[in-house]
C-alpha cells in the first residue's frame, strides 16, 4: 500500500517508521490524534501534549496549526504510570493538512546538533481500514547519541503510541 507521509526532505544515522491498522472511521481517529489534552488518557509514550507560546505558556486554544508550539512530556521507554520520571521536549508544529490526514512537527535544538521532524499521517487501506503512519528522522551530530542510548527504546515508544491509537480509537470510535 502506498504511504501518505511525505518524502523525508533529509537523511539521518536514525529514522523510525510505525504503521498500525485501525478499525475505526479514520475522521475519528483523526479527531483523536489531533486531541492533545487527552493524550494521557491513552498514550504511553506521550503523556502530555500542550500547545503553548515560544515561551512556553499554556494557550486556550489548543487547536493544532502550523506555527504553534508543543511542550510534551514524554516516557522513553513508554508507560502509563506517572509516577516514572518523565522527560520534555519543546517543538514547533509545522505542518497540518486536514484534507490529506496530516501534521508534522520538529525539533527547535540547533540543527547541527540534532534535526528531527516528525511526520504522522492517516489514511484508509483497502479494508476500509484506518491506517496510522508515523516517521521521525533524527539528524546532525547528536542523531548519534540519540540512535546509541535511545533508539531502541524510542522505537518502543513509537510503536506503543501506535498501539494506543488504534485501541482508544477502537473502542470509543467505531461507528
Amino acid at each position: 500500500m502506498p504511504t501518505n507521509l511525505p518524502a523525508p526532505t533529509y537523511s539521518g544515522p536514525l529514522t523510525i517508521s510505525v504503521s498500525v491498522d485501525i478499525d475505526a472511521p479514520i475522521e475519528k481517529v483523526w479527531e483523536v490524534l489531533l486531541d492533545f489534552p487527552k493524550y494521557g488518557k491513552w498514550n504511553p509514550f506521550v503523556r502530555k501534549q500542550v500547545i503553548t507560546d515560544e515561551n512556553k505558556k499554556p494557550l486556550d486554544d489548543q487547536t493544532p496549526g502550523a506555527g504553534k508550539y508543543l511542550l510534551m512530556t514524554v516516557h522513553i521507554p513508554p508507560t502509563m504510570d506517572d509516577s516514572v520520571s518523565t522527560t520534555t521536549a519543546f517543538e514547533q508544529i509545522t505542518d497540518v493538512e486536514p484534507d490529506k490526514h496530516r501534521i508534522a512537527w520538529k525539533n527547535l535544538l540547533p540543527q547541527w546538533l540534532v534535526r528531527a521532524e516528525r511526520w504522522q499521517a492517516l489514511s484508509t487501506n483497502e479494508e476500509g481500514k484506518t491506517v496510522y503512519e508515523t516517521r521521525e528522522v533524527f539528524a546532525g551530530v547528536g542523531a548519534y547519541f540519540i540512535k546509541w542510548f535511545l533508539g531502541t527504546n524510542l522505537k518502543k515508544s513509537f510503536d506503543a503510541m501506535a498501539e494506543g491509537l488504534k485501541t482508544y480509537s477502537e473502542q470509543n470510535g467505531a461507528q
